[in-house]
């Protein structure tokens, strides 16, 4: 099964619209990754400043590449979500149907941990910018619907089984209680989902 590839959508300024040179590029790449670690570790009221310094950057840098606090989030976010989406096609380029499933499964639960400290925060940011929101959920479930199908086509999971299932599936245990144990105890759980997934699956050949 050909998987379609994720649209880049790190969306720059209007007046960005040229190639940044190569150390330009250096910079916002570096702040980018900067930010998303201080995001998850502080929420995003992190200080700007702070971003600046430990991506070893003026202040005056951030704010040409990044003109609003918002704009920095919105590139944060849209980069980690298409990172997800883009391990889909190389996963199963490389393994098995369901083994790509299973391993893109335990990448979200990754994912979805550096989230959890910034619920409140990122509810607010989806309210000011429902499009971040549908287009970043949109592509994820894109992602995780090309690995079901692929499963399900070549019998390595159950075949009365769509996208849909496996997403609320993971729903439930992002909603699961934030514990000290809650990545390791979700790892279990999405071996158990896989479990049950290949229950009663005809292997291809």
């Amino acid at each position: 099964m050909a998987f379609e590839p994720v649209t880049t959508v790190d969306q720059k300024p209007a007046a960005a619209d040229k190639p940044l040179r190569a150390d330009a590029q250096r910079n916002r790449d570096r702040l980018a990754e900067v930010a998303a670690a201080l995001f998850a570790e502080r929420g995003i009221d992190a200080s700007l400043e702070e971003i600046a310094r430990r991506a070893g950057v003026g202040i005056g840098t951030l704010y040409r590449h990044f003109p609003t606090r918002e704009h920095l989030v919105e590139v944060v976010y849209r980069r980690e979500a298409e990172a997800l989406c883009a391990a889909a096609g190389e996963l199963a380029a490389k393994h098995p149907s369901d083994v790509a499933l299973e391993e893109w499964m335990r990448r979200f639960v990754d994912y979805i941990a550096t989230k959890r400290g910034l619920a409140t925060s990122l509810r607010i940011l989806f309210t000011t910018n429902s499009r971040l929101f549908s287009d970043t959920s949109g592509r994820v479930s894109q992602a995780l619907r090309q690995l079901v199908e692929a499963a399900v086509a070549d019998g390595t999971i159950r075949g009365d089984v769509d996208a849909s299932d496996v997403l609320h599936a993971l729903g439930g245990i992002y909603s699961a209680p934030d514990t000290p144990e809650w990545r390791d105890r979700s790892r279990r759980l999405v071996k158990l989902l896989m479990d049950g997934l290949r229950f009663g699956a005809g292997k291809a050949g």
